[in-house]
């Protein structure tokens, strides 16, 4: 590599250009790998409380849901009048230019979709549990999605961070170095160099001199 470059000053201003604006970039990609790690931490034990929630929830739903088919009987003709759910959004938020989406739904049980006449508490408890779920899941969706997306930009960041630490900046530190080293070998020469030619001009000075005399 060094072989092909040139020891000239203007490729050492240069190099040292290169090689500060690789460590600047280094400490960039370290810094939002960090922060990216730190936000990914933090949803990781959120998703976890969720799952723990959510599966607890499902059990307890579960459960009124057969409570209320045996005092009910079948309840499907109960649970097609449950409307499609349409309150479900998402927008996106940026983590050192990571799109993270934000899932919104809505948080208030709407009132049940049927009458109280022909049904009993455990449907009631069955449909409160089940509304309950689908928030829990469209929040688990969310944190899940995120760190998925949070993972792949740390992959990303670190491999760029490596290339930078491993590849470019030993580059541009043994470019400078070789052309530092290169330029003072031409200055030690040089200054050689006008030393003989001093030597020899204060010899010849001399010569003439004592030929005078």
């Amino acid at each position: 590599m060094t072989e092909q470059i040139f020891p000239t000053k203007g490729n050492l201003i240069k190099a040292r250009k290169d090689l500060a604006l690789s460590r600047l970039g280094y400490e960039l990609m370290d810094r939002k790998r960090n922060i990216l790690v730190r936000e990914l931490m933090q949803l990781v034990d959120a998703a976890k409380e969720i799952r723990v929630s959510i599966e607890q929830t499902y059990v307890e739903a579960y459960s009124a849901l057969q409570e209320a088919n045996i005092s009910l009987g079948v309840i499907e003709k109960f649970a097609q009048a449950v409307p499609v759910e349409t309150s479900l959004k998402v927008e996106y938020r940026s983590v050192m230019g990571v799109e993270i989406p934000t899932v919104m739904i809505e948080e208030n049980i709407p009132p049940a979709p049927f009458g109280f006449y022909d049904t009993d508490v455990h449907l009631d408890k069955a449909y409160i549990l089940f509304i309950k779920v689908k928030q829990m899941t469209a929040h688990l969706a969310e944190v899940e999605n995120s760190i998925y997306r949070l993972a792949h930009a740390i992959k990303k960041t670190q491999k760029r961070a490596n290339a930078l630490k491993n590849i470019l900046i030993p580059k541009f530190e043994g470019i400078s170095k070789y052309i530092t080293d290169s330029l003072e070998e031409k200055e030690r020469e040089e200054f050689s160099r006008l030393k003989v030619i001093k030597r020899q001009k204060n010899l010849k000075s001399q010569i003439v001199k004592n030929g005078e005399k």
